[in-house]
């Protein structure tokens, strides 16, 4: 199924409310540290806010500054150059809007909505990523099975999706009976678009044309892909910089894939697999969110069913993991680490709070601050800053 199903509504659709600390927080440099405040936003699971904050990346101080938009936000990225926050809703037909950063402020103002989904099915979006070069957003819908390319214009608008693609398959648990994209990645070489499929199984790949922004399948044998053992949910997906090798985390069944990937052939096969959790570990699973470090030396994972974070070294030639740490975090749904690679925060969203750690840049090892900001029920944080401001 391709096609441009998605639908432009009204930048008047949602109203933005700034948080009253925001002008304060802005009017100047860290009086302590020297440092200028970056704005740090974090969303709401099942919630209708995107609440903002403050973050000093010298001292590691957060000052939440209040509701900086009234938007459903199950998952939010920003654009790597623009001043713009794309935020992705749990609401029915799966929703994208695009919000203006005001760098003074930290307000945001809304420029415009897309739907990925225009059978309006209820449940929403998982995850948005941008592919820069191609200036696309790629939204995963868990309700609807599909996965869309969302053209990004030049003041940082939304265009109707350019192209969908649907997922097939199911899988043993309860939550498997259809299929359920979590998670997409464009490959180094920009020619497939890997979406890592929680109802299915599998590891969905995709053709992707970066001029036209469409999203392909075989029109006679249908996507290639990776199946998972069944019942694993594959949740996400990140490449290591040598762009042979991915990972791949498993949120059923908490394990963490080593995969090779052949551009040439559009194949995966399995190259290693660890379990996340401690081996006296026995209760629930749930793999959570996956990072890599700014240098590409570390793999980090969070485990919401052991309530730990977990780090890993990544051998620099074949990506092979070497346990480095497995620390404890009470329900780490997410986290980002900021581009310093100095810190990383973890949205607790069963602790309604976000959490700091302290990151060794030549061990890997992260250090619980101490430190964390009241935040209702958080589930994604993102970084308000330009990816190529200097650190």
């Amino acid at each position: 199924m391709l096609g441009a199903l998605g639908a432009s509504t009204a930048a008047a659709a949602v109203p933005t409310l700034l948080g009253t600390q925001s002008a304060n927080a802005s009017t100047g440099a860290n009086a302590s540290t020297g440092a200028t405040p970056e704005p740090l936003y974090i969303g709401t699971w099942r919630g209708t806010q995107v609440n903002g904050a403050w973050f000093d990346p010298d001292s590691g101080s957060m000052t939440p500054f209040g509701i900086a938009a009234q938007v459903n936000a199950g998952w939010h990225t920003k654009h790597p150059s623009k001043p713009v926050l794309y935020v992705a809703s749990g609401d029915a037909g799966g929703t994208v809007s695009a919000l203006r950063i005001d760098r003074k402020t930290g307000g945001l103002d809304l420029i415009g909505q897309v739907t990925t989904d225009s059978a309006g099915t209820p449940g929403g979006l998982s995850y948005i990523g941008i592919d820069k070069p191609s200036d696309t957003v790629l939204a995963t819908n868990f309700a609807a099975g599909l996965t869309a390319a969302v053209p990004i214009r030049r003041d940082g608008g939304l265009d109707a999706p350019a192209s969908i693609v649907v997922d097939t398959g199911s899988g043993p648990n309860p939550r498997q009976t259809s299929p359920h994209p979590h998670h997409v990645v464009v490959d180094p070489s920009g020619r497939f678009a890997l979406v890592a499929d929680f109802g299915a199984d599998r590891v969905f790949i995709y053709g992707f044309n970066r001029e036209t922004r469409a999203l392909s399948t075989d029109d006679t044998t249908g996507a290639p892909f990776y199946a998972t053992n069944p019942g694993s949910g594959p949740r996400r997906l990140l490449f290591h910089p040598n762009g042979r090798n991915l990972y791949l985390l498993n949120e059923l069944t908490a394990d963490l894939q080593l995969l090779d990937w052949s551009p040439r052939h559009g194949r995966i096969t399995l190259n290693q697999s660890l379990s996340i959790d401690s081996p006296e570990y026995t209760g629930t699973k749930s793999g959570a969110e996956l990072r890599l470090s700014g240098d590409g030396r570390f793999v980090y994972a969070s485990s919401r069913g052991e309530n730990t974070l977990v780090v890993y070294a990544a051998n620099p030639g074949n990506g092979r993991l070497t346990l480095v740490q497995r620390i404890p975090c009470n329900g780490p749904w997410s986290f980002s680490i900021h581009p310093s690679n100095r810190w990383m925060l973890v949205a607790n969203q069963v602790g309604s709070s976000v959490h700091l750690f302290s990151i060794d840049p030549r061990s890997g090892k992260l250090t619980d601050t101490g430190q964390s900001m009241p935040i209702p029920n958080p589930d994604c944080i993102t970084f308000g800053r330009d990816a190529d401001h200097s650190s």
